[in-house]
C-alpha cells in the first residue's frame, strides 16, 4: 500500500521553498561576475528572456513530473515510462554530491558572518586571510558538520513542520536584507556608473559566450536537474496553478539576481574605479574582494554583516532542497522512514564534504584531471550530470512519453496553460538544442580546453 504523500499547505509556502532552492549562492557570486563580464545590461537581458523561455520549460517539465506521478526523482521517470528510470537517479545523484561541498561553503559563509557580526571585518579583508582558514585541517571541516546538522534539523521535521516553515520566515528576510543592501550599495559616490552598466544594454556587448553563460546561469540558478523541483512538485497540491506558481518562482529567482546585482556591482565599480574585472569569480569574489569593498566603505562592518546573513539564509535553504530531494528519493527507493533517512545521509554527507573541506589544504595536491576536490564535485555536477539530466528530461517528456500526459498536470483543474504551445515547441526542439550548447562548452572549459 502507497504512503500517503506529505505536501505543502499552502501555495505560498511551495513558492517560497521553491524559490528558496532557486535562490543561492548562484545568484549571488556567479551572477554579478558574469554579468559584468558579459556587458552589464547586454548580459541581464539575455539571461531574463532564457528565464521566461527555456527556464520555464524544463522548470513546468519538472514540476509536472514530480506532481503527477507524487514521486521523488528516482521513482518519477519510472512510474511514467520504466526504461528512463535512470534519469531520475542521475538527478539523485547531482543532488547528493553538490550537498556536501555545498555544506563546505555554509560553513565559509557562518565563519565569515560570525566575523563581521562581532566586529572583526577588517581582518578578513586581507589578501590571505581566506587562503589561511581554508587551508586549516579542524575548523572547515567543524563548521562544514555544523551546516549539515542545521539543514538536518530542518529537512528532519518535515515538508510543513520544516521545509515550508523556516522557508517562509527566511525568503522574507533574505529579500528584506538584499533590498538595504543593494540601496546603501547603489547610493555610494560614484556608484551610479555601475548601476548604468548593470541595467543598460549596449548591443556592441553581445556575443555568443555571453549567450552562452547566460544559459548556463539559468540552468544553475533556478535549481533544475537536480531533481529538487521534481521532489517539490511531488508535494504540490492538485489545487495549485502549476503555470502560476512557477512564473512566481523565476520572479522571485530573478529578483535576488537582480539585487545580488545591484548589491555587488556598483560597490566594487567604486572600489575598482570601473573595472568589472575587480569583482573576481567565485569563491574570490565572495571571501577575498568583498570583504575588501566592505572595508573601504563607510558603515562597512555592519553591510558586511548583513550581506553574510543573508548569504547564510540563500545557502540554508538551497541546502534544504538538496537534501530534501536525497531524502525523498532514498525513502522512496528503500522505504525508510524520514528520520532514518537523514540520519544516514547526514553521516554519509559529512564523510563525502571532509575532502572538499581539505581541498585548500591538507588534500590540495590530491587531483582529478588537474582539479581538486571540491572544483571537480562542482565540474563533475554542474558541467555534466546536471545539463545531461535537463538534455534528457526534455527528449523524455517531448519524444518518448505521451506530452499530453505532463500537458494534463500543467493545465489542472482549471484545464488551462495559457503558454502551452511556445512550452511544446521549446520543450521538444529548442531546448535540447541549447542544453547541448551549454553541455559542450562546459565541458571544453571545465578541462581548460577554451576559455570564455
Amino acid at each position: 500500500m502507497k504512503k500517503e504523500r506529505s505536501q505543502f499547505s499552502s501555495k505560498i509556502g511551495f513558492v517560497m521553498a521553491a524559490a528558496g532552492s532557486a535562490v543561492g549562492l548562484g545568484n549571488i557570486w556567479r551572477f554579478p561576475y558574469l554579468a559584468a563580464k558579459y556587458g552589464g545590461g547586454m548580459f541581464l537581458l539575455i539571461y531574463i528572456i532564457f528565464v521566461l523561455t527555456l527556464g520555464f520549460t524544463i522548470m513546468t517539465a519538472e514540476l509536472a513530473i514530480g506532481r503527477h506521478t507524487t514521486l521523488g526523482p528516482t521513482k518519477a521517470y519510472g512510474a511514467l515510462n520504466k526504461k528512463w528510470n535512470f534519469v531520475g537517479v542521475i538527478g539523485a545523484i547531482v543532488a547528493f554530491i553538490i550537498f556536501p561541498y555545498y555544506c563546505v561553503i555554509g560553513g565559509w559563509i557562518v565563519k565569515y558572518a560570525w566575523i563581521f557580526v562581532t566586529s572583526a571585518g577588517q581582518a578578513a579583508s586581507s589578501d590571505s586571510f581566506f587562503t589561511n582558514f581554508a587551508a586549516q585541517p579542524i575548523q572547515p571541516v567543524l563548521l562544514q558538520i555544523l551546516f549539515v546538522v542545521l539543514t538536518a534539523v530542518i529537512v528532519i521535521a518535515g515538508v510543513q513542520k520544516g521545509i515550508e516553515k523556516v522557508s517562509k520566515i527566511m525568503m522574507p528576510i533574505l529579500i528584506i536584507l538584499s533590498i538595504i543592501i543593494s540601496v546603501y550599495s547603489c547610493i555610494q559616490p560614484g556608484a551610479l556608473e555601475g548601476v548604468k552598466y548593470f541595467l543598460l544594454p549596449e548591443w556592441k556587448n553581445f556575443s555568443f559566450q555571453g549567450c552562452l553563460a547566460a544559459m548556463g546561469q539559468m540552468f544553475y540558478s533556478l535549481s533544475l536537474a537536480m531533481g529538487i523541483m521534481i521532489t517539490y512538485g511531488s508535494y504540490l497540491n492538485k489545487k495549485e496553478s502549476l503555470e502560476a506558481s512557477v512564473t512566481q518562482i523565476e520572479f522571485f529567482d530573478t529578483a535576488i539576481a537582480l539585487l545580488a546585482g545591484f548589491m555587488i556591482i556598483p560597490s566594487v565599480f567604486v572600489f575598482s574605479k570601473g573595472d568589472p574585472a575587480a569583482l573576481g569569480k567565485g569563491v574570490g569574489l565572495m571571501f577575498v574582494n568583498l570583504p575588501k569593498v566592505f572595508d573601504s566603505m563607510q558603515f562597512g562592518q555592519l553591510v558586511g554583516a548583513l550581506f553574510f546573513i543573508m548569504v547564510f539564509f540563500a545557502a540554508l535553504t538551497s541546502t534544504i532542497s538538496l537534501m530534501e530531494a536525497v531524502i525523498a528519493s532514498v525513502c522512496d527507493s528503500f522505504n525508510w522512514s524520514r528520520k532514518k533517512a537523514v540520519l544516514i545521509i547526514s553521516g554519509v554527507s559529512i564523510l563525502l564534504g571532509i575532502p572538499s573541506a581539505l581541498s585548500f589544504g591538507v588534500l590540495s595536491d590530491f587531483t582529478i584531471f588537474g582539479m581538486d576536490f571540491f572544483t571537480f564535485c562542482d565540474f563533475i555536477t554542474n558541467s555534466v550530470m546536471m545539463p545531461i539530466g535537463a538534455f534528457l528530461t526534455c527528449i523524455f517528456v517531448g519524444h518518448i512519453i505521451d506530452t499530453n500526459i505532463i500537458l494534463d498536470e500543467v493545465r489542472g483543474q482549471n484545464k488551462t496553460f495559457r503558454r502551452e504551445k511556445i512550452f511544446v515547441f521549446l520543450l521538444k526542439y529548442i531546448a535540447p538544442f541549447c542544453i547541448l550548447a551549454i553541455l559542450i562548452s562546459s565541458i571544453l572549459e571545465g578541462l581548460g580546453i577554451i576559455t570564455f
